[in-house]
């Protein structure tokens, strides 16, 4: 494949999200600690289903594809996605003993605490046949994360998904998404990781989960220039140090928009799913990288993930009121 085929695949609109959707509840108001409050709000949570809320602001056709469990709170997720325009057809209510992915989050950065339960994970229950039955080939571009790969049996099944997107020529965007507390080790991570890597066309991560894959912080950044010869677009992030990107033998590289935020938490997830909604509305990669960068600063000033996630006009005007920091030329030594 190549950028411009990746591209024209993110162009015709019919995308496929595989990994979690969630809850999450925040301590009210803003600033309150979990220990203090009396009060909580609650949103639709997950990387995938925040990657598609993000993505539909841009006019996204997404079908998110999971396990929830078959309660109040797997029916309040339906309700959410519903809402936001995420297809959710694909979904299966699951009726074992499994719970939904479920975090309390603060809307401070001063000891921030994000506490999220995963312990028998409806999303990880992903099987197989629900690969089969999603018609993966009807689907013109695929977008994971790596939290879906972290346990069995959905590891087996988002493999499996991989496979037959390379089989029928469907591109596949992984953000690595790397949350220790459900995988076995980090070695394993970084098997599995790597395994996932040969499938994909764009693989997305910051510095840290760029470390489990390359297994030195050291090595990160040259792992992912490398990985980028046979990846058709390699994003590596370095927070407030900015980003680069890797695609078409070039580096590109970005810096930050510089905000206050009141949380750590969504930034990721908005930026994936602006650049791949910028790329939908024919900007150019490098505009669509800092279309990205702004995204995911506006979701930092905001409590919650999905109802956080701004629309294409919010970004521009944002972008028209502040300013790129310096992109870094030498980041090889600024790590």
């Amino acid at each position: 494949m190549s950028l411009e085929f990746l591209i024209s695949k993110i162009q015709k609109n019919n995308f496929l999200l595989i990994g979690r959707a969630g809850v999450d509840i925040y301590p009210d108001p803003p600033g309150t600690k979990t220990e203090n409050a009396n009060k909580y709000v609650t949103h639709l949570g997950g990387s995938s289903a925040n990657m598609g809320v993000q993505l539909t602001k841009y006019g996204g056709s997404c079908s998110l594809l999971t396990r929830i469990s078959n309660d109040a709170l797997g029916k309040f997720v339906l309700n959410q996605l519903d809402f936001y325009g995420v297809k959710n057809t694909l979904i299966k209510l699951e009726d074992n003993e499994s719970r939904i992915s479920f975090a309390i989050v603060e809307s401070t950065t001063e000891d921030h605490q994000s506490i999220i339960y995963r312990h028998k994970a409806a999303d990880l229950f992903l099987s197989k046949s629900d690969i089969e039955n999603s018609n993966v080939q009807n689907y013109e571009c695929i977008l994971i994360t790596g939290t879906s790969l972290a346990a069995e049996p959905s590891r087996s099944a988002v493999l499996y998904a991989l496979k037959l997107a390379k089989e029928n020529n469907i591109p596949v965007i992984m953000d690595i998404d790397y949350r220790p507390y459900t995988w076995e080790s980090a070695d394993k991570a970084k098997q599995i990781y790597n395994l996932a890597c040969d499938y994909c066309s764009g693989i997305i991560g910051n510095d840290d989960e760029f470390a489990i894959l390359s297994g030195s912080y050291n090595e990160g950044l040259n792992y992912a220039k490398k990985i980028s010869a046979n990846c058709d677009l390699v994003v590596y992030k370095m927070g407030e140090k900015g980003s680069i990107t890797f695609a078409n033998d070039e580096e590109i590289s970005k810096g930050i928009f510089p905000v206050k935020p009141i949380k750590p938490t969504g930034a990721g997830d908005a930026f994936m799913g602006s650049l791949i909604g910028a790329l939908l509305k024919n900007y150019n990669l490098q505009k669509a990288i800092e279309i990205g960068s702004a995204a995911a600063a506006i979701v930092v000033t905001k409590v919650g993930c999905a109802p956080a996630m701004p629309d294409l006009d919010e970004i521009l005007d944002f972008m028209k009121n502040n300013t790129l920091t310096k992109e870094i030329h030498n980041a090889y030594t600024a790590i």
